[in-house]
């Protein structure tokens, strides 16, 4: 059976011929809500940061926010959409360890599903739809492999969001463009990379004066999908 990466490889992946020329960078997504302030309440609550609340006093008002770390934002609010509130489902928010990002929410007092992943190539099924069809399987990934596990919750209309961790991307999917969106995000980083070194030191068995050179190494073959040093 292909594998999450091949298949990626082999189906998803462009080559520069057929890249756009010009940047298309997604800025914002809109959430159909029924409740402005109830909903602002809950988006405020999650920790992201609030960007703009602008009502004309009659029959428009519009709410920005920017999930932590992130370069796309949401927005809801009054003759914004006709979409029905809560219909907007399958919103991904990507995080390095999804057990903390599942508790911290918790703590919040959000509801947040146990994390879950994949039935292994088997999609059909009774539960809530996600990336790999209607199975949950109770639990992270047993692998611990990137992109395979998951953790759900919804606002107060309804409208789904899944938490995915990523710790290392496939192949193609970022390109020359190391960053980091938050100090967190960049410590764990480090820390993954502090552990690698510790095994390429034993390998060697002698200390490496160029670490400083490997940890840059480590990181950005890390983001981009490339084959990590060893």
């Amino acid at each position: 059976m292909a594998t999450l990466q091949q298949e990626a490889q082999s189906q998803g992946a462009s080559s520069d011929a057929t890249v756009a020329k010009v940047a298309h960078k997604l800025e914002v997504l809109v959430i159909p809500v029924s409740d402005v302030d109830r909903a602002k309440d809950f988006y405020r609550n999650l920790g992201w940061r609030l960007d703009a609340d602008y009502d004309n006093g009659s029959d428009f008002r519009v709410i920005q926010f920017t999930p932590t770390g992130s370069g796309c934002s949401v927005i809801f609010g009054r003759n914004v959409t006709v979409a029905a509130p809560g219909s907007a489902q399958g919103l991904y928010l990507i995080v390095s360890d999804v057990a903390a990002a599942r508790a911290e929410l918790i703590d919040r007092g959000v509801k947040v599903s146990e994390v879950f992943h994949d039935a292994g190539g088997e999609y059909a099924g009774p539960d809530e739809p996600y990336l790999f069809g209607r199975l949950r399987v109770s639990g992270p990934d047993p692998d611990h492999r990137s992109y395979r596990s998951f953790a759900s919750f919804h606002d107060p209309d309804g409208n789904g969001w899944l938490f995915q961790e990523i710790t290392t991307r496939l192949p193609g999917r970022v390109t020359g463009d190391t960053k980091y969106p938050s100090a967190s995000e960049l410590s764990q980083a480090l820390r993954r990379a502090e552990a690698a070194h510790g095994e390429h030191e034993k390998r060697t068995g002698k200390a490496d004066p160029n670490w400083a050179d490997w940890y840059a190494e480590y990181m950005v073959r890390e983001q981009s999908g490339e084959e990590l040093p060893k």
